[in-house]
């Protein structure tokens, strides 16, 4: 009996570890199955973190280059403005002395059409009073035909009434009562009136022609007269330019010159001015704290701001532009 037991109890302690074994085997079967299907959900994640990674990494880095590139480089910015500054100075100031220049050549180009004195003016004048005294001249034959027309009509009518006055007389005789020879002695009466009328017209048509022969003759004299005296002035005239033409044409040529290099706004306006003043200066500097044109005060200020040639500054009272002394000493000194 003990020894069935015996092998009972080893049969049972035999059996025990086997038992063990097979579950251990099963529950590793199942981890393994479990950690493969984790492993499998975890690795697409971790492929879209390192995807986002790389994604964020390559952001970085192109804000890091975009903001190296827009990052100011103070060096740099200070040179760029200065260079903006002084190119700007440059161009206001070679303006303002190419606007000088151009005055300094139409002021002597002024100076040398004074020399001509009031001569082109007395002969426009005179040319002006010939045409004028042509065409009341042509108008006054116009006026005399005109006349000559009517007193031809007046003459016709005189004629037919002549010939309407034998042609009732005619009638007169071969009347068969009193009544038709009145009306016949009435067409013969008016008749008669008719060639009064016209006589009277005839009269003043001609008194008209007289008169106005008379003042074609006193205007053909005077016309004489306009053109012996314009001959004259224009012989003078081109005396004077025969003097100064080469002169006035080399200024003029420098003078188109400089016009090129001169922006089309403020040109029109330096010859807006010109047309404006009596001395014809458009650009004048600052004497004695005035303006060189009307000599009215301006501020200190102000002629700080011209001194800097930031800007054109004309004057608030006669429009004339500003250029500084200083400006146009530099520009002898180099021309020396």
């Amino acid at each position: 009996m003990a020894t069935k037991k015996v092998v009972k109890d080893a049969g049972k302690t035999s059996e025990t570890p086997v038992t063990a074994k097979k579950t251990a085997t099963k529950k590793t079967k199942k981890e393994t199955q479990v950690e493969e299907t984790e492993k499998a959900e975890k690795k697409p994640a971790a492929k879209k973190s390192a995807v986002k990674k790389t994604v964020s990494k390559a952001e970085k880095a192109a804000e890091t280059s975009a903001a190296e590139k827009n990052k100011p480089v103070m060096i740099e910015t200070h040179s760029e403005d200065s260079v903006a500054e002084t190119v700007e100075d440059i161009s206001i100031a070679q303006k303002l002395l190419s606007l000088y220049n151009l005055q300094q050549i139409m002021s002597q180009i002024d100076r040398i059409r004074v020399i001509r004195g009031e001569l082109p003016d007395e002969i426009r004048d005179l040319e002006d009073a010939h045409e004028g005294m042509q065409t009341r001249i042509n108008k006054y034959h116009e006026d005399i035909e005109n006349l000559n027309a009517k007193i031809a009509e007046e003459n016709t009518k005189m004629q037919d009434a002549v010939v309407a006055i034998k042609k009732y007389e005619e009638q007169q005789n071969n009347v068969r009562n009193n009544r038709e020879y009145e009306s016949l002695a009435k067409e013969i009466e008016y008749q008669k009136l008719e060639i009064q009328v016209a006589e009277k017209h005839k009269g003043k048509h001609q008194v008209e022609i007289a008169t106005k022969t008379e003042e074609i003759a006193g205007f053909e004299e005077k016309l004489k007269e306009y053109e012996e005296v314009l001959a004259q002035k224009k012989s003078e005239l081109d005396d004077i330019i025969a003097d100064t033409e080469k002169e006035e044409k080399e200024l003029m040529e420098k003078a188109e010159v400089l016009k090129a290099k001169v922006d089309e706004r403020l040109l029109t306006a330096f010859e807006r001015i010109r047309r404006n003043v009596r001395n014809g200066l458009a650009i004048v500097q600052i004497e004695r704290n005035a303006c060189g044109g009307c000599f009215s005060t301006i501020p200190p200020q102000r002629q700080l701001d011209i001194r800097l040639h930031k800007k054109i500054i004309v004057c608030e009272a006669c429009s004339r532009i500003f250029i500084d002394h200083q400006l146009v000493e530099s520009q002898g000194k180099t021309e020396e």
